[in-house]
């Protein structure tokens, strides 16, 4: 996915001569700490809380304000992982998205990005889950997908963490089946080490759970 298929269209950006008050009720209407300050197409600077916070006149106009953050940005044709990147290095809650030409196109918030990692995770899916603890050099997602499919099975989603100075990684799979004693059973066959498993129904479902552990683990 690119950043362009992740605009929101529903928060306006501000502009230099809008005064703070109108920036502070946008961030509070949408529960936003950042917004992009843009004069006709041009993307002049991201607005942060912190920016204008101890300003008593609210009348002020944004383009007297300095700003704290040095124009982060996303470009349309950026990869999905690059604009997790942008939220996660900037602890931001938008990230603007800019054309080819540099000219603003909307932005990103964290709430649509959140929605596509649902999605991505299959967390209303009902299924199973299990986490495997493997040797990064042993990391064959072909075999593992393999071995659920021996059971008539199919995996609906899985994502990877990795830990510093480590040579073993995490790795967590959703299947789309509830039972899933026989696959853990292949799993241990082939010498797998099982951290974890769940299984569960659409309505007693942690896969939520294990995706705000994801949220958390990416500090977004």
């Amino acid at each position: 996915m690119l950043a362009v298929e992740l605009i929101s269209d529903s928060i306006p950006p501000v502009h230099t001569s809008d005064p703070i008050q109108r920036a502070y009720d946008r961030m509070v209407e949408f529960r936003i700490r950042h917004l992009p300050i843009v004069n006709e197409d041009q993307f002049l600077g991201l607005l942060s809380e912190n920016d204008f916070i101890a300003e008593s006149d609210l009348q002020t106009p944004i383009g007297s304000l300095a700003l704290s953050l040095v124009n982060p940005y996303v470009l349309e044709d950026q990869h999905i992982y690059d604009v997790i990147r942008v939220f996660y290095e900037r602890q931001l809650t938008v990230v603007p998205v800019l054309d080819a030409n540099k000219n603003y196109s909307g932005l990103i918030t964290i709430n649509s990005l959140n929605e596509y990692f649902a999605r991505l995770t299959s967390v209303e899916q009902p299924g199973g889950i299990i986490v495997l603890e493997i040797n990064n050099k042993n990391n064959s997602l072909a075999h593992m997908a393999q071995i659920v499919e021996s059971d008539n099975a199919q995996i609906l989603s899985s994502y990877v963490r990795t830990f510093p100075d480590s040579t073993r990684m995490e790795v967590t799979l959703k299947v789309n089946k509830q039972d899933i004693s026989n696959i853990i059973a292949t799993f241990l066959r082939y010498e797998y080490d099982i951290k974890a498993t769940f299984n569960h129904t659409g309505d007693n479902d942690n896969s939520r759970d294990r995706y705000n552990s994801l949220m958390n683990y990416l500090n977004l």
